[in-house]
């Protein structure tokens, strides 16, 4: 399936930041918009060769914008789904799905609403929503998306960090440790990586220069231990 669905709205998302962000997909070719990119990210494409995500599970795409990233994963036999919060977003990611003979599943949602059932999917990627998203909202993002991941799955988590200090990006770039706050109740931290200033060929996105982290989380099959 590739025409989008309307998913419940979230009464935490202030309309303000919906039409901020539809305006971006609205007024201009979504190929100029500085985090685009026709190729997946590289953690993408390593976590799928390590097989992090099994072969042909349902994977979800949060924030997924035009679609690179599901496209890709679909591409490569993965059951995907993607959300985001703009409905000219998930019609554009459509219509590439559609001209590439993919089905993917997209709903137009808001990171702290998922609009899918408990435990729906063995895998999550976030390639730039959770930097994005307001303040406010990150610890209720965390949970929702927890709770669409069924237990022992993977998330494979990226944000520009507090470090990197372009104007370009951004405003708000949390450290590891405001990361972990909010994920550690629900999954396990397996891998953190950071990829300095240089992007891998074929993939510019947000500037060369711009710095990333990126962290494997697995998914908690109980609850987090007390501090000891």
């Amino acid at each position: 399936m590739t025409g989008p669905r309307s998913a419940t709205k979230s009464s935490s998302t202030d309309p303000s930041e919906f039409e901020a962000w539809e305006d971006w997909y609205r007024r201009q070719d979504y190929r100029r918009m500085p985090w685009f990119s026709a190729r997946p990210a590289p953690w993408v494409v390593r976590a799928v060769r390590e097989r992090q995500f099994p072969a042909g599970s349902r994977v979800l795409d949060a924030g997924c914008g035009t679609g690179t990233t599901l496209l890709w994963l679909a591409g490569h036999g993965f059951d995907v789904c993607g959300i985001d919060i703009s409905p000219t977003a998930i019609r554009i990611a459509g219509s590439r799905a559609q001209r590439a003979g993919l089905s993917v599943d997209l709903r137009v949602a808001g990171a702290d609403r998922i609009p899918f059932e408990r435990r729906s999917f063995e895998g999550g990627i976030d390639t730039g929503c959770f930097h994005s998203i307001p303040l406010r909202l990150r610890e209720k993002y965390a949970a929702e998306i927890a709770r669409v991941i069924r237990p022992d799955g993977r998330l494979l988590l990226t944000w520009i960090p507090r470090e990197v200090e372009q104007s370009l990006g951004p405003p708000h770039r949390p450290s590891l440790a405001e990361v972990a706050s909010v994920f550690e109740p629900y999954f396990v931290f397996d891998r953190v990586e950071r990829y300095g200033s240089g992007s891998p060929r074929g993939w510019n996105v947000l500037g060369e220069s711009m710095g990333r982290c990126t962290a494997l989380l697995v998914r908690r099959t109980q609850r987090q231990p007390r501090p000891r």
